[in-house]
């Protein structure tokens, strides 16, 4: 099986807005810091998660992204499908021709292990995700380090203006 890398972002990045969005918008530039995950990449996620209205954006100033509906009614199945991810275990891809055209020996066996994949996923929601001890805890260990990030961003910044202002 292959759950590849645009499936796990978008299911961590849809994960972290759910855990900030009580606050308001939350910006891609945050949830790149938070999860380390290009701003890039998460805005072409975001593009495709929008589409599928999963997620609603807002412009301008405090601007960001928040759920479209609430946490309790996005399965994890449907991030992954909404960025065109496949979940199949199958070498063929689902189409039956693994085998010099023709279905292999083990192909059920992969295409019944794809279905129960779907089916675990599509019974778990970001609402219990949010409510897992394991998640709360590195939510608040990635907030205090973003915020530490920032302090110590605001204090350079600080200490350069008040470096230039000294100058003229």
């Amino acid at each position: 099986m292959r759950l590849t890398t645009k499936g796990r972002y978008a299911v961590t990045a849809m994960l972290d807005l759910a855990l900030h969005c009580d606050k308001g918008p939350v910006s891609l530039a945050d949830i790149s810091e938070r999860q380390g995950i290009s701003l890039s990449y998460l805005e072409q996620l975001f593009a495709k998660l929008r589409r599928e209205s999963l997620v609603n954006s807002v412009r301008g100033p405090g601007g960001g992204y928040c759920l479209a509906v609430s946490a309790g009614e996005v399965s994890v199945v449907q991030v992954v499908d909404a960025v065109s991810e496949s979940l199949d275990a199958t070498r063929c891809q689902g189409k039956g021709d693994c085998q010099d055209g023709e279905i292999c020996i083990t192909h059920h066996l992969w295409q019944d292990l794809s279905g129960q994949i779907h089916q675990f996923l599509s019974g778990i929601t970001l609402a219990d995700l949010l409510a897992r001890r394991d998640i709360q805890s590195v939510c608040k260990r990635q907030d205090e380090r973003h915020a530490a990030e920032a302090n110590r961003a605001a204090a350079e910044l600080l200490s350069e203006n008040i470096v230039c202002s000294d100058r003229h």
